[in-house]
């Protein structure tokens, strides 16, 4: 009977599994998969060829790859396609791409082009290329300026420009660009302070207000905080209110305290949960407020953050061994983490730390712990004569077989603010680290032991490392998923039901069918949860630090980050594994950083609901 049962079990999860093969993707078409295999190996080449195909079909696909690869060699010949090329699906591929690379020549090409024919992509990849604002064009749409702003080169011209474009008769579209621009504007935008109020108070999109919520922070004036906390009890989105919340952060805590009460005590969790961390940057005057919400908070993690913010307002010593006492308490390990990391503000709580350190078997503890000791190692309490002690702590975390702690270690030895290297007469115990990690699975450990070591020798920084090609597409498993393929996540808090884009990212569908059918995010956590941003998970320990040997490629597309987006997490170009988050909102700054490889059509409420600790109970692919 056993093996009868054992037998059932397997077929169900088979069945579970299986894909169908109706509608095909079009990677059945083998000129198709030649291209996203070139991709997949970044091989120029054969990709440049691509480009003068009769077909105008496959050369915008070889121009969209291209973006991907990311090769300054070619833009030449993208700059004569964008020029040439008489097929507007080719010409938006090329712009994306040219944007991508960003360097001046391609600029040049792009305002070329422009001179005969606009288009949104075209205005993007020209705000993402001009040398400066003066030199973009006086007519640039709303997204081409926000991706000015991204990068730092917006003049005051631009930010009158960006004002009429928040206008309510144009498109939602044009305006939510506006609002992003002012929410990453880096010069003033006080010019657009009234239009700024009127449209977190009147837009009919949620997206633009939020996004203009946000960028009231950047301006400091009684109306704006007027505006806020008068508008904060009529907002009905919890995504506006946590980013008006946000945006008080410039006032004192004594002018806006009522609103930041009734933000702990939202009815939404994210609501309290980014009061709470805002209010970890108020100022002495803060502590009595912080020390009474503190002990009245009822959940874990906006009462850690207020402890926080209180011991940063006061490093009072009662209240740490308060914290100190709930943390003993504590039996979730995110919330243990929590409390342990609101004891950074005072190192006179080191030993406690680091007992947690060496003597807890849960990743999240360890990580958390090494990072908080490395927080009170900058803190203005910390005393030289700690500076021992504290070597010696870290270079234990250094011997142990825990990369991100050895990471996290390294970097603090690697601080020169923190002196160390006049301490230091002995290196080998950072050669031995070096010497048990390896790529791809600790390329974010790697990074900082090597500064470190380069730092302590008094050499030149060295770059990042880099992943080989080391994980080819399955394009058997590719051929066999549909284009319309669904994955159902069976997550603590309910079903999210997301369609996955095989055709613009066959690698990271492939592995991520691949997992999903192996089980492996079965009973994972979703590990980091940002108010209004993402929600993550599939790592394999817990805190955000997990991989496997292996890591894929990238896949930029020209899609961008909406409510609902699917992307790869990654600690840079080609590093991506197995973590994955979901958006709660529109997050234009990851346009093209990072892969989309699904995106969500059923189940947001789930996802605004999930937080830190909840899990993945099973992935389903239909």
């Amino acid at each position: 009977m056993p093996g009868r049962i054992l037998i059932i079990i397997t077929l169900l999860t088979t069945l579970a599994c299986s894909v169908r093969q109706k509608p095909p993707n079009h990677f059945q078409d083998e000129q198709r998969k030649q291209i996203a295999d070139y991709q997949d190996k970044r091989d120029v080449e054969g990709l440049l060829l691509f480009l003068s195909h009769k077909d105008d079909t496959y050369r915008a696909s070889a121009a969209l790859a291209l973006g991907s690869v990311q090769d300054t060699t070619t833009q030449h010949a993208l700059g004569k396609l964008l020029i040439d090329d008489t097929s507007d699906e080719v010409r938006q591929a090329t712009a994306f791409t040219l944007g991508q690379l960003g360097t001046t020549v391609a600029f040049r090409y792009l305002m070329q082009a422009r001179s005969s024919n606009r288009f949104d992509l075209l205005d993007e990849a020209i705000g993402k290329t001009a040398p400066d604002g003066d030199q973009a064009p006086d007519d640039l749409s709303s997204w081409g300026l926000y991706r000015l702003a991204l990068r730092g080169k917006v003049t005051d011209k631009q930010v009158l420009r960006a004002a009429a474009y928040l206008n309510a008769s144009l498109q939602d579209n044009v305006r939510l660009g506006a609002a992003h621009f002012f929410s990453r504007c880096p010069v003033s935008i006080q010019a657009a302070a009234d239009e700024l109020i009127r449209s977190v108070v009147e837009d009919s999109s949620v997206y633009v207000r939020m996004a203009s919520a946000a960028a009231l922070r950047k301006i400091n004036s009684p109306n704006v905080r007027d505006a806020i906390v008068t508008h904060f009890d009529r907002e009905p989105d919890y995504r506006v209110r946590v980013n008006l919340v946000r945006s008080l952060q410039p006032y004192a805590l004594t002018d806006v305290s009522g609103t930041f009460h009734k933000a702990i005590r939202d009815q939404n969790i994210n609501v309290g949960i980014a009061a709470s961390e805002v209010l970890k940057q108020s100022g002495k005057d803060s502590y009595p407020f912080l020390v009474t919400w503190a002990r009245d908070a009822k959940q874990w993690r906006v009462q850690a953050n207020l402890y926080e913010a209180a011991l940063a307002a006061m490093n009072n010593k009662e209240l740490t061994e308060e914290v100190v006492r709930i943390c003993e308490e504590e039996k979730d390990p995110y919330a243990k983490a929590a409390y342990i990391s609101a004891l950074g503000n005072s190192p006179i709580q080191y030993a406690y730390v680091q007992q947690q350190l060496f003597s807890s078997e849960v990743p999240v503890i360890r990580t958390t712990a090494i990072s908080t000791l490395v927080r009170m190692n900058h803190h203005p309490d910390f005393s030289q004569n700690m500076q021992r002690i504290f070597l010696t702590i870290y270079q234990q975390a250094v011997q142990s077989n825990d990369a991100a702690v050895i990471g996290l270690a390294a970097g603090a030895l690697g601080d020169s603010t923190l002196g160390y290297k006049r301490v230091i007469t002995d290196l080998s115990f950072l050669y031995n680290a070096r010497q048990r990690l390896d790529l791809p699975q600790d390329i974010e450990a790697i990074h900082p032991l090597e500064t470190s070591i380069a730092y302590l020798e008094g050499k030149p920084a060295p770059l990042p490392a880099q992943n080989e090609f080391n994980h080819p597409i399955d394009w058997s498993l590719v051929k066999t998923i549909t284009a319309d393929q669904i994955a159902r996540i069976h997550t603590s808090k309910g079903i999210i039901t997301m369609r996955l884009l095989v055709e613009e990212a066959p690698g990271s569908v492939a592995n991520f069918v691949h997992l999903s059918c192996s089980g492996y995010f079965n009973g994972k956590y979703f590990h980091r949860v940002v108010p209004n941003f993402v929600i993550q998970g599939g790592c394999n320990r817990g805190d955000g630090w997990g991989s496997e040997d292996y890591s894929i490629r990238s896949e930029f597309a020209a899609r961008h980050y909406r409510e609902g987006s699917v992307g790869m997490a990654s600690a840079g170009k080609d590093t991506e594994g197995t973590q994955w988050f979901i958006t709660h909102s529109p997050t234009p700054h990851l346009d093209a950083r990072y892969s989309i490889f699904a995106e969500v059509i059923q189940g947001m409420e789930a996802i605004h609901a999930i937080e830190v600790g909840d899990r993945i109970l099973s992935v389903e692919i239909e």
